[in-house]
């Protein structure tokens, strides 16, 4: 079964009700969350009933901090198509405003997850916290389970001691350019979507024509270049090489990643693509000139396409 998103919580199609569901913000995806996700589904066997998700749109992060850096790790459609794999037919996409925000974690669980979803089980993580100030818990969300006659579910934390698996973590890892250390949390490698925009085209002017892509909300890794593999919209995943960053040698610009896709030659302007990263070359620099920025960029290619050779 294909995944169906809903958008918020009132007056909900019948059929769109009653479903398994983990909550969770869920960015990332990663194993953690797929445990958390496991036990909803395991109760939507047992009930037999749709497996839901539960996350919020935009991240509460972002009404309470609105001045963060960006650091989401996925854009909703990377989510839905990861969630799609984990066997999910339903995502609740909630807006989280003021309203959300002013409920009580009883509240919340009354009018949002019984009266608004009807919800059969819900699935938390051991650190779950919800309701205005953050109040609710994993045994009080039992609590309302039994006083509004929903099944619940605790999912263990996945990782031992300061290992655990978090997107704190992920986004950690990625700060300190570690993607294969994001890639062990999330359980495949870090990637970024978006669609290619016109830049500078000065790469195809030296023989490494690059795809363009604005960071948005991603969160920032380590500027610097990048051993990639890149998804085109036909499904293709293509070695390559990326450097994330300002382009200080040919003239400052927004932080962006710029690919270089191997052997390969076709328009990609206005698609959207989806770039892995898989290992971590250099730092981002400023050359004293083009030639010695070309000769330094074949050297990654090189270095590239060694690594993108292992299994």
């Amino acid at each position: 079964m294909s995944l169906r998103i809903v958008h918020g919580w009132k007056s909900l199609d019948p059929a769109d009700r009653g479903a398994s569901v983990a909550l969770g913000n869920f960015d990332g995806v990663h194993l953690g969350h797929q445990a958390v996700i496991g036990q909803a589904a395991a109760a939507a066997r047992a009930c037999d009933c749709p497996l839901g998700v539960i996350t919020f749109d935009p991240h509460p992060r972002r009404l309470f901090h609105p001045d963060e850096p960006s650091f989401r790790l996925m854009t909703l459609d990377q989510q839905a198509r990861a969630l799609e794999a984990q066997g999910v037919s339903r995502l609740y996409v909630l807006n989280f405003d003021f309203e959300m925000a002013s409920f009580s974690d009883r509240e919340f669980a009354q009018f949002v997850l019984h009266e608004g979803l009807g919800v059969k089980h819900v699935a938390v993580g051991f650190d779950i916290s919800f309701g205005k100030g953050r109040t609710g818990s994993p045994a009080l969300m039992k609590a309302y389970g039994e006083a509004f006659g929903f099944g619940v579910s605790v999912a263990e934390a996945v990782g031992e001691g300061e290992g655990k698996f978090s997107s704190t973590g992920v986004r950690q890892a990625l700060r300190d350019g570690r993607p294969e250390d994001a890639a062990a949390i999330l359980g495949r490698p870090f990637a970024i979507e978006g669609v290619v925009r016109r830049g500078q085209q000065l790469g195809r002017q030296l023989g490494f024509p690059t795809a363009n892509v604005f960071m948005a909300d991603y969160v920032t890794p380590r500027l610097g270049v990048y051993a990639t593999r890149t998804r085109l919209p036909g499904g293709r995943l293509l070695p390559g090489v990326a450097n994330i960053g300002k382009n200080p040698t040919t003239g400052e610009v927004e932080t962006r990643l710029e690919v270089w896709i191997f052997d390969f030659d076709e328009d990609l302007y206005g698609q959207v693509i989806e770039t892995e990263l898989v290992a971590f070359l250099r730092p981002e620099e400023k050359f004293g000139s083009i030639e010695l920025m070309v000769e330094q960029i074949h050297r990654d290619e090189a270095a590239a396409r060694q690594i993108l050779l292992r299994p």
